[in-house]
């Protein structure tokens, strides 16, 4: 699902980070998500939505993939782009590899829930069919003043 009425100015991580200011408004976990195709198209926006949906699958990342992937009419989003404001958790590291995404880049580290440069590390397993080139610290520091004060409010 992409987000209704995505703010299409500015660089994809800036998109990103709107929709993640938007998934805090929404009292979600301010993570969001923007597919750009190789063309420089935006093919979707999103940002979680797990408490909204009761899904614990709809990550910024998951909602991204499944609208790019309808509207680009295909599995696969070879030569795509994605940015995200933190680094994916190892289920949507996993998503990425089987769209077959070319790019990543994401915000703020993740050493807690991270699947890309902490934790399982998804694209260095051998199990692994496709491993996109991977670019962190993408707008880091406003992705992760984004996180510490969503979750400082709720303490």
């Amino acid at each position: 699902m992409a987000s209704e009425g995505a703010q299409r100015r500015g660089t994809p991580m800036e998109m990103a980070l709107e929709e993640a200011r938007r998934a805090a408004a929404r009292s979600e976990v301010p993570v969001g998500a923007v597919i750009v195709a190789a063309d420089g198209s935006v093919l979707a926006a999103a940002g979680n939505r797990t408490r909204e949906l009761l899904d614990p699958t709809a990550h910024a990342e998951m909602l991204a993939i499944r609208e790019a992937c309808r509207v680009a009419g295909a599995e696969r989003l070879a030569g795509a782009s994605l940015y995200v404001t933190l680094e994916p958790c190892p289920m949507c590291a996993a998503a990425i590899s089987l769209a077959r995404i070319k790019r990543l880049y994401y915000g703020a580290s993740d050493p807690k829930g991270g699947g890309v440069e902490t934790g399982p590390r998804i694209f260095s397993q051998p199990t692994c069919h496709h491993a996109p080139e991977v670019y962190g610290g993408i707008g880091a520091q406003e992705a992760a003043a984004l996180l510490v004060s969503f979750f400082e409010a709720r303490r």
